[in-house]
């Protein structure tokens, strides 16, 4: 059984679901308006870029879930799929997922966005293997911190390999579907890397490499 490899963000999604939900946060008055979407901008434009201090970034997505509670977060979350999430799954995505699905591929997501926002998004998404961010959480309750390696560039080859050794698995035949250069050591890892509605960085390296690039937008 083949891995089906598949970054979320403007991949199975028509935009970032981190940045969505620090858009979100603000629209609820949870984090200061104008202090937060200063930051958020900041670190968005450094992702595209690539030159985010992932650690930096973490820093100040992840404290909004320590400060908190986890019965909040579950009702802000619920508002956050149906209004900002539902709306911008791509049909080709879900199409894309199927066709794998048909063929017996084995489904996972793997994503720079931490678990608490993307779980529930593989689950609609009917993903059931996630690679994500990793939240600590003591006693029921978020602390702020990142537990292990935050899959963010080499980050998601590292989380990969131990994820296969714990899955007894390799990556024989895999295919990998990612829209961002920064994805571009795990696609240099996998049998079937493709470009999907890929940054320019990562279309002038696919076309270089003569990698497949497809459009999952109407």
């Amino acid at each position: 059984m083949s891995l089906a490899i598949f970054d979320l963000d403007n991949t199975l999604l028509d935009l970032d679901s981190d940045h969505a939900w620090g858009e979100f946060l603000i629209e609820q008055g949870a984090v200061d308006a104008t202090t937060y979407r200063d930051a958020n901008e900041r670190f968005y434009q450094d992702y595209q870029s690539g030159d985010l201090d992932i650690m930096a970034y973490l820093a100040l997505a992840l404290q909004p879930l320590a400060e908190n509670t986890p019965e909040q977060l579950a009702a802000w979350h619920q508002q956050f799929m149906a209004s900002k999430i539902e709306p911008h799954i791509l049909t080709r995505g879900e199409e894309l997922l199927a066709r794998h699905r048909a063929k017996g591929n084995r489904l996972l997501i793997i994503t720079a966005t931490n678990r608490f926002i993307t779980g529930p998004i593989a689950e609609r998404l009917g993903v059931d293997d996630l690679i994500a961010v990793e939240p600590e959480i003591e006693a029921g309750h978020y602390t702020g911190r990142v537990v292990g390696t935050p899959s963010f560039r080499e980050g998601k080859v590292t989380r990969l390999d131990a994820w296969l050794a714990e899955e007894d698995t390799t990556l024989d035949g895999a295919w990998f579907y990612s829209d961002s250069h920064n994805d571009l050591p795990l696609l240099e890892r996998v049998d079937h890397p493709v470009a999907v509605d890929p940054d320019d960085a990562l279309r002038e390296a696919a076309e270089q490499r003569g990698w497949r690039i497809i459009s999952l937008r109407d």
